[in-house]
């Protein structure tokens, strides 16, 4: 039986539902302040350091978010590197089986509402959510760093930094896909949550570990011990960074690097005849450096997209009853 009128009838309701049920709840407030703690320290201790720079440096502001304090192993953007999958797995691990457990999905569905909007109002309801919880602590970070430093920020400097939110953003969005599709596949909230949380803590701790040693395991050993031809050693390297790409805490971090970090020129080896004729540590323009992170933007988002068709189609076969 061919459905009449258009799949995403009943999107703007279920998204404003999704969206005010999430801000107005308890479990984001939790989130939210455990997301500002952890990101306030690197900030604060940062803007400490950095009020002793002078005028001469000109992205001091950017130095806000990729400077690790001397008191702290790690900047904000590494803080957030870890908090935001944190934030997107608690805001979309129950957004599907909550509504089995309640009983409840087959009474939404039997108003005009279809399965692709109601999952496709779940998820935009929660990436909403998590766009407006980075851009607070984005205004945030900016706030206090025009109290503390005196300074304004130049404009290509807010370019970079707005750049860097929609990153965050994108980043965040494959793990809320990913939470949302456990959340498809599992009836129990618990085993949902823990999917997702293992699948986190795999990529982020496990996943270069686990490259490292397919790569060795591939390669003659002379090219593994560094005696290998420069061919051969690139094209080691080459696979391991490709490997490593897999995984959206790689894309991440390295989108950051060339973004906030304007001297970077490339995110892998580069041959001294590559170096011919540039100027060591002239920054990049602002639409150089966006090349040169274009796959990796690519790639996070790519990856939102084709996690969220994952649990589209899961969610599609499953049988709803009353």
């Amino acid at each position: 039986m061919r459905r009449e009128g258009s799949p995403f009838t009943g999107l703007g309701p279920v998204f404003l539902k999704e969206f005010s049920d999430h801000l107005s709840s308890a479990r984001m407030m939790v989130l939210m302040l455990f997301v500002l703690a952890f990101g306030a320290l690197p900030v604060g201790l940062s803007l400490q350091e950095l009020r002793n720079v002078t005028e001469s440096d000109p992205f001091l502001f950017l130095r806000i978010f990729t400077s690790a304090p001397q008191r702290v192993p790690f900047s904000f953007t590494a803080a957030l590197a870890l908090v935001i999958p944190l934030l997107a797995i608690g805001l979309a691990f129950d957004s599907v089986n909550s509504e089995f457990n309640r009983r409840t999905l087959s009474r939404v569905l039997s108003q005009p509402i279809y399965r692709d909007a109601l999952l496709l109002g779940k998820f935009l309801g929660g990436l909403a959510t998590l766009a407006v919880a980075l851009m607070a602590l984005w205004l945030i970070v900016f706030g206090a760093g025009l109290l503390l430093l005196g300074l304004p920020p130049r404009g290509v400097e807010v370019a970079r930094a707005a750049a860097f939110l929609l990153v965050a953003i994108a980043y965040g969005g494959v793990w809320l896909a990913a939470a949302l599709l456990f959340s498809v596949i599992f009836r129990s909230t618990a085993t949902s949550a823990l999917c997702a949380l293992g699948l986190w803590l795999f990529f982020a701790i496990l996943w270069p570990l686990v490259v490292q040693v397919l790569v060795l395991s591939l390669v003659a050993p002379e090219v593994a011990a560094g005696f290998g031809r420069i061919d051969e050693t690139l094209a080691m390297i080459q696979t391991q960074a490709g490997l490593e790409r897999l995984s959206p805490n790689t894309l991440f971090t390295e989108a950051v690097i060339g973004l906030l970090n304007p001297e970077t020129r490339t995110l892998g080896p580069v041959l001294p005849a590559q170096m011919r004729g540039a100027i060591m540590g002239a920054p990049l323009p602002f639409g150089q450096s966006l090349l040169l992170i274009w796959p990796q933007i690519t790639g996070l988002v790519a990856g939102m997209i084709m996690v969220f068709a994952a649990a589209y189609v899961i969610f599609q076969r499953q049988e709803v009853r009353a």
